[in-house]
């Protein structure tokens, strides 16, 4: 999603906090980092940056007012877009706030990281970004050097692998009255009631309505009709749903752009399930609060990636996978009396 062949590392300010539930604290820098290391600002800038270069998703901020103002990560930024000379101390806000909202007792400590790059490109327009980064997982490392014409070893504890940032956002100065273009990774706590607190307590933020969105949105959502839904209310077999599932990836593959009505003609085919899907569509927005466009232009990103967990395999107890990627009706399926056992029939003309 960005390219950061032009971007810079202006500024950098390094905090840690800790669990306030757990009793622990925060530490706050007193001046902003002096980076004149040309190779250790290279291997920061890939620390910070590199997670963010295939991610598609764009947020933005949000307050539940709708006051953007509210929000305390919105208004720290606009602070330091506004003024630079403000970095530091708006960084100390920032690193305070993440400890106000750090209530859950899985949430682990770590350094806070509050950055200002210059030249970061997203969507075609190049514009600032503060990046706000947290490192909570510690490594270990050996270091072999040479000593007495031969080698020495040794090792450093508590060092940070810079291929494995865990916690991070980009916050990008544009649309600003949207509440700008932001990106956000979270890649620890991400199974447990600790994960909100990054992207919903302390960053508040809602995805954005683009295509790429409502595309993954709405295949999510009909796989999860399909998948989780259809035995409520008919009686459907796994082939049947592998189908359904193959016939809505084929859509979204073909067509250019999406139309409700159209999908539901095509890909579900009879009256009855497709106003099963619209129902539970709307539950979906209601629940939610996310609406569902009834038309929009399809993204091939987000078709691609919603196709690797659109699952064509049939799986027969722990014997057979059979992979239905056409025509259903060249697969049938029945009961043996004799051997108490059910079986698929697979009709075809020759092995390739």
């Amino acid at each position: 999603m960005i390219t950061s062949f032009d971007a810079s590392l202006a500024k950098l300010s390094i905090h840690r906090t800790g669990n306030r539930m757990l009793e622990e604290y925060y530490a706050l820098s007193d001046e902003p980092l002096n980076l004149e290391d040309e190779i250790l600002s290279s291997l920061l800038m890939q620390y910070f940056l590199k997670p963010f270069e295939k991610l598609n998703e764009v947020y933005h901020f949000q307050h539940s007012s709708g006051n953007l103002d509210l929000n305390e990560v919105f208004h720290f930024a606009s602070e330091i877009f506004r003024d630079s000379e403000l970095f530091h101390e708006n960084s100390q806000l920032l690193a305070k706030y993440l400890y106000d909202v750090a209530n859950h007792p899985k949430i682990k400590s770590g350094e806070m990281y509050v950055t200002l790059f210059n030249q970061i490109q997203i969507e075609g327009e190049q514009a600032q970004a503060i990046g706000i980064f947290k490192s909570e997982t510690k490594d270990t490392f050996l270091k072999v050097f040479p000593k007495d014409g031969g080698f020495g070893l040794s090792y450093e504890q508590e060092g940070i692998n810079i291929n494995k940032l865990d916690k991070g956002c980009l916050i990008v100065n544009l649309a600003k009255e949207d509440g700008y273009k932001v990106l956000v990774v979270d890649h620890t706590n991400r199974q447990t009631d600790a994960a909100v607190y990054w992207k919903d307590e302390f960053l508040k933020l809602k995805i954005r309505n683009d295509s790429y969105n409502q595309t993954q949105q709405v295949l999510g959502v009909y796989k999860n009709f399909v998948t989780e839904e259809l035995d409520k209310s008919f009686e459907i077999s796994k082939a049947d749903k592998i189908d359904l599932l193959n016939k809505s990836m084929k859509y979204f593959k073909d067509k250019e752009s999406f139309d409700m009505e159209e999908f539901g003609n095509e890909v579900i085919g009879n009256d009855e399930g497709i106003a099963s899907f619209m129902s539970y569509a709307k539950n979906f927005e209601e629940e939610f609060e996310s609406p569902i466009p009834s038309s929009f232009e399809i993204s091939e990103a987000a078709v691609k990636k919603q196709s690797r967990v659109y699952k064509s395999v049939l799986k027969l107890d722990k014997n057979f996978h059979i992979y239905i990627h056409g025509n259903k009706e060249l697969i049938e399926k029945g009961f043996d009396d004799e051997k108490h056992m059910n079986y698929y029939k697979v009709y075809f003309k020759e092995e390739i």
